[in-house]
């Protein structure tokens, strides 16, 4: 198995073999709260107009954020914290947001899957399971343009427990609380990005589940919950 870890949308797109897409803050994130609170059909589209539309079509909800756009444009926000208190049984979501979503939508590898902290373990094992030749993890990064530390620490993550190298969580932890990309989790002016976001976008192995994409049109992608057997490695 070749394990190779890549960054932002232009590679999203030229992925290979099973590919993750991770966008740890936090649309690969919030896609595992929501399953895990029942949602339904959950879709990610590649932009917020697309969402809107499909939104129409199957009296859907718009969950997500988008530069330069006010926060109260989406029924729900990007936000795992946010999502506690809502009912989303049997709820349609479309997701949309500035990397995560538009990797999953663009990603055209032979399998397509969400990636986070919260379900890593399940992914690793998913991944394993599946015994790729190639494997290509997708750090999304800040707008799928920028590196984001984050979504690199999680892929390499990911890459160490795959090849068997050892990992330290609580030291990722710890420096990722200073990262750039965390600072809305600690300003009191953003309201949609509260500071248990982070404490909950860093719960390690939460989920025994992965979330795969499956294309259903352009720029859109139906996600789906797969559980998986933890330490049941074929």
């Amino acid at each position: 198995m070749i394990v190779n870890v890549v960054e932002c949308l232009a590679q999203a797109e030229r992925a290979k073999g099973l590919a993750v897409i991770i966008d740890v803050f936090r649309s690969s994130t919030v896609a595992c709260y929501a399953f895990d609170k029942g949602v339904g059909a959950y879709y990610a589209v590649d932009s917020l107009d697309r969402a809107k539309e499909l939104a129409s079509d199957k009296s859907g909800l718009v969950i997500g954020e988008k530069r330069g756009v006010p926060v109260e444009a989406f029924d729900l926000k990007n936000s795992p914290t946010l999502l506690k208190d809502v009912d989303l049984t049997g709820e349609t979501l479309i997701h949309s947001t500035n990397a995560g979503t538009k990797g999953m939508a663009l990603c055209n590898a032979d399998q397509v899957l969400t990636g986070s902290f919260v379900n890593a373990q399940a992914t690793v094992e998913y991944i394993r399971q599946q015994d790729p030749e190639l494997v290509t993890l997708v750090a999304m990064g800040a707008g799928g343009t920028m590196r984001a530390q984050e979504d690199m620490m999680c892929a390499m993550y990911i890459k160490n427990a795959l090849e068997e190298y050892p990992n330290s969580f609580d030291t990722l932890k710890s420096f990722l609380a200073g990262v750039d990309s965390a600072e809305m989790f600690f300003d009191d002016a953003r309201t949609d990005a509260p500071e248990n976001d982070f404490e909950m976008c860093m719960d390690l192995d939460l989920f025994d589940f992965v979330i795969k994409a499956e294309s259903v049109s352009e720029g859109v992608v139906q996600l789906n919950m797969i559980s998986v057997a933890i330490g049941e490695t074929a």
